[in-house]
C-alpha cells in the first residue's frame, strides 16, 4: 500500500483539508514532525507544520478536494 504526500502546510488549514477529505469518505493521514520530534526529545525545526498523505487510489480525488478546499478559503 502506497501512501503520497499531497499537501504540507499550517495545522489550521491541515484540520480543514482533513475534514473535507473525511466528509468524502478519504482518510487522511496527517503527519506532524514537530510532534515527533517533541516525543523523541529533539527540538522541532517548524512549529505547527503538518503533511497530509491518502493512499494512492484515493490521490486524484484527494487532489481536487484539496484545491478546492484552498481556493475557498480566499473568497
Amino acid at each position: 500500500m502506497a501512501y503520497h504526500k499531497i499537501y504540507g502546510g499550517s495545522f489550521i488549514i491541515v484540520e480543514l483539508i482533513r475534514k473535507n477529505l473525511d466528509d468524502q469518505g478519504i482518510t487522511a493521514i496527517i503527519k506532524d514532525e514537530t510532534e515527533s520530534g517533541r516525543l523523541a526529545g529533539f527540538g522541532p525545526t517548524t512549529y505547527g507544520h503538518q503533511d497530509v498523505f491518502v493512499h494512492e487510489s484515493e490521490k486524484e480525488k484527494a487532489q481536487q478536494i484539496i484545491t478546492t478546499s484552498l481556493a475557498n478559503l480566499e473568497l
